[in-house]
């Protein structure tokens, strides 16, 4: 039988606690979708203890909407990105 110890020295990889540089460039280009989703949550925890108001339902529909035009615009990125020839 083989030592469980072995496998922990096979599975156990270097981490420096940092991210790496792909990592930040991912968290960089999904931003304005992350700031989007967080503006929403707020728009809609604001009024979890009471009923919205028009001014509350407008500032909901606005930040729904922001979000999928991050979504939109990220979807859109990625697939200029994998298609072959696509603009830049």
């Amino acid at each position: 039988m083989k030592s469980i110890a072995l496998q922990a020295v096979v599975t156990a990889a270097a981490f420096d606690g940092e991210p790496s540089d792909a990592e930040l460039d991912a968290i960089e280009t999904e931003s304005p979708l992350i700031l989007a989703d967080v503006a929403l949550l707020d728009a809609q925890i604001m009024t979890i203890d009471r009923t919205p108001n028009e001014l509350d339902q407008q500032r909901i529909r606005r930040a729904h909407r922001r979000v999928l035009a991050a979504r939109r615009d990220l979807a859109n990125r990625a697939a200029t990105l994998t298609v072959p020839g696509g603009a830049a």
